[in-house]
């Protein structure tokens, strides 16, 4: 199952077309067509005939693929199935693609039904390959891929590991996840292109002793979104985080921080050279005073109870919003259990946000099915921007929340 932040459902119904060739990862292609359905895509499927002998068409035609083809003279697609994909589908993703289907892609052959079809193809082309680390790094191999890529098709970069021969390098096919991202940016239109995009997710852990620390049940899930939407859209996307772990695309630059402190920092330097910043995280307001570098003892105490002093933290998004220059948008995030609406106002203003989006969490704080906000798939928020805009959203999946907000924060003007 893909993970709640890449379920994104702007591309239902859209027709995209999976090649398979030969290579002993094929039987992941069945997986991802899975995963396209998941997000209610329609696949066709086309197999070279190697592929046909690691893994069969009727696998695939059991899963509820479309037109499933295999050869250029077979029944599959009429006679005119070499062409079909290019009349009916926005995009043709190769997973696995081998060595020989790259080369037969980068040099125009046509004699087989996959090449056939992706030559006919004029939409974007995503490639997954997948080979031995030898055949991956033979100069034939990275002159194709150079081919392809100056032509446009989008390259989904094999991973390192160890092969079925028990060789060990980079050849492995990239995990399900990259390539379902790749193939959804493929279909999304580039609307944030060139923007610069500062994202902030996750709790913070401010520590009591080397043991125990103060934080909140935020998984980060909230941020992962936007930072998955805004680069399938197209922006540079720079991540903030506490400790979470998440998988987000590769081209996604990572810090990961643990407390408040160490955000602020983080935040503060990247700030100035940023277009705009969603500010998520969970951050901890304040801090207890360290107990020191040794673990506390409880026995220590006897029968008195335990007493700690906390020291605030520094304001992100406060100082993020007094440093705000020309052209800079700025969105922030306050978590609440009533008073949604009056919260986000007074917050608006005295953060100087562009946005402010109040997310409840006075239901199910550790992810029960039908709850919101922290640790819960879903989220249901009231939203206000600095026109006064305002809306009240009801319980949404948060990748949609994620996409709303985006659309919305790009009709801002500066």
């Amino acid at each position: 199952m893909l993970p709640p932040h890449l379920r994104f459902s702007i591309h239902q119904g859209t027709r995209i077309q999976l090649g398979v060739s030969g290579s002993v990862a094929a039987y992941k292609a069945l997986e991802l067509l899975r995963h396209f359905q998941e997000l209610e895509l329609r696949v066709g499927v086309t197999l070279t005939e190697a592929a046909s002998r690691f893994v069969s068409p009727l696998s695939f035609e059991a899963l509820g693929a479309e037109t499933v083809y295999t050869s250029l003279w077979g029944a599959s697609g009429g006679a005119f199935g070499h062409l079909e994909p290019a009349d009916e589908a926005r995009c043709f993703v190769v997973a696995p693609a081998t060595a020989n289907t790259m080369a037969r892609l980068a040099h125009g052959l046509a004699d087989e039904i996959l090449s056939a079809q992706a030559l006919a193809f004029t939409g974007p082309v995503v490639l997954a390959p997948a080979m031995n680390p030898k055949l991956w790094n033979a100069a034939a191999t990275q002159e194709n891929v150079r081919i392809l890529q100056s032509r446009g098709a989008v390259l989904v970069d094999p991973d390192c590991g160890s092969m079925a021969c028990g060789d060990v390098g980079k050849g492995r096919l990239a995990e399900l996840n990259a390539i379902v991202a790749h193939v959804l940016k493929a279909l999304t239109e580039q609307s944030m292109a060139g923007t610069r995009m500062l994202v902030t997710l996750g709790p913070t852990r401010e520590f009591f002793d080397p043991a125990r620390f103060w934080s909140n049940p935020s998984t980060g899930l909230m941020g992962a979104s936007l930072a998955v939407a805004a680069w399938l859209m197209g922006a540079q996307v720079t991540v903030v985080h506490g400790p979470v772990d998440l998988w987000l695309p590769g081209e996604i630059r990572r810090h990961g921080v643990q407390t408040a402190a160490q955000m602020f920092e983080a935040c503060t330097d990247l700030w100035p050279s940023q277009d705009m910043g969603l500010m998520t995280a969970a951050v901890s307001d304040f801090s207890p005073v360290p107990f020191g570098p040794e673990k506390f003892k409880k026995n220590s105490l006897g029968k008195t109870p335990l007493h700690m002093e906390f020291t605030a933290n520094p304001d992100i998004l406060h100082t993020l919003g007094s440093r705000k220059a020309a052209g800079q948008k700025l969105l922030g995030f306050c978590a609440e259990t009533d008073n949604l609406a009056s919260c986000a106002a007074h917050k608006l203003k005295e953060k100087n946000c562009d946005m402010m989006v109040a997310n409840s969490i006075a239901t199910a704080p550790t992810g029960v099915a039908g709850g919101s906000g922290f640790a819960a798939p879903d989220n249901q928020v009231y939203v206000l921007d600095r026109t006064g805009r305002s809306e009240q959203w009801p319980l949404l999946g948060k990748a949609e929340i994620a996409w709303r907000l985006l659309e919305w924060m790009t009709q801002l003007l500066p």
